[in-house]
């Protein structure tokens, strides 16, 4: 009985994996899980279907070709499918469900928040960095930033500061201009890769990383905190505020539903066995302080060692 009891996480692990793998059924399992997602959207007060179809309605041509640098080379990690996209961040559909799924998936951080989860763990990243950053950053790299959501609440927090806003996907940029035309907001807008952005030596007081290492392999983000070196100056910070692998939550997760939650990010392994803090030694900042900011996030803040 015991050893049944022990093996049944091997076989529902083992059960999951057999469904993914095979193309049709793990298809049909994404599909599922979709329609999952946006009637919990919609029944939460997120209008997800309308909300995209907005963007969808607009000739996003020349938007796109005023963000896209054609320079730009993709890693072949980008290439992989990410949230159950095949195409991964390349594409159109992504970036119009971004600002909804992240309401949506956010929703269930804490309890009785409803739509508003996303907002608040934000706001709990915040805190921290006004806590523990001595002094208010006047130049911000928001690295990563996808359609802008985390660029447009960093400039919120710190409207003194001149910010700028770079991703890989030059759909997510269009989209986070448009939004930022709407908002009337100042930000510049950088078509590059994290670990190669192009931008000057010590041109930031602040690099921020928001929800980013999660998606990538343990080689890119080493590289990304050595690029990060670079554009700080003396006594800038690094901050990243992302999945927390020693929450209880993960710890507790049953292993199929870890198994689900690794279908949609393919490198979750190796940022969870990725030692953040020797990482960031490593690439020449001081021991960082780590602070949970919600039950399943954590807030790392490291500045630079001279």
């Amino acid at each position: 009985m015991t050893a049944a009891v022990q093996n049944s996480p091997n076989l529902a692990v083992n059960l999951v994996n057999g469904i993914l793998a095979i193309k049709p059924l793990a298809n049909l399992a994404k599909h599922q899980a979709r329609q999952m997602m946006i009637k919990r959207a919609e029944r939460i007060g997120v209008p997800w279907t309308k909300e995209v179809e907005k963007l969808q309605a607009r000739d996003w041509s020349t938007d796109l070709t005023q963000i896209q640098n054609p320079q730009v080379s993709y890693p072949d990690y980008y290439f992989h499918e990410f949230h159950a996209y095949e195409d991964g961040n390349l594409g159109w559909k992504p970036a119009f469900e971004l600002e909804v799924a992240a309401r949506t998936v956010h929703a269930g951080i804490w309890q009785d928040t409803g739509a508003k989860g996303d907002a608040q763990l934000r706001q709990s990243y915040h805190e921290i960095l006004k806590a523990q950053l001595p002094n208010s950053p006047q130049d911000i790299l928001d690295l990563a930033c996808g359609v802008g959501l985390s660029t447009f609440s960093l400039q919120e927090v710190y409207p003194q500061a001149k910010i700028t806003g770079l991703d890989l996907s030059p759909y997510f940029l269009a989209v986070a201009n448009y939004r930022a035309q709407q908002r009337q907001a100042n930000i510049d807008w950088v078509h590059a890769a994290a670990e190669s952005t192009g931008l000057p030596d010590a041109s930031f007081d602040l690099v921020s990383i928001f929800l980013l290492c999660h998606e990538l392999p343990q080689v890119p983000t080493r590289q990304i905190f050595a690029e990060a070196r670079r554009l700080l100056r003396p006594d800038g910070h690094l901050a990243i505020m992302d999945m927390n692998p020693q929450s209880e939550i993960y710890k507790k997760m049953p292993p199929y539903i870890l198994t689900l939650l690794k279908s949609t990010e393919p490198y979750l392994d190796e940022y969870f066995s990725l030692d953040i803090g020797q990482a960031l030694v490593e690439a020449g900042f001081h021991t960082p302080t780590i602070t949970s900011n919600s039950p399943r996030h954590r807030t790392v803040i490291a500045q630079v060692r001279e």
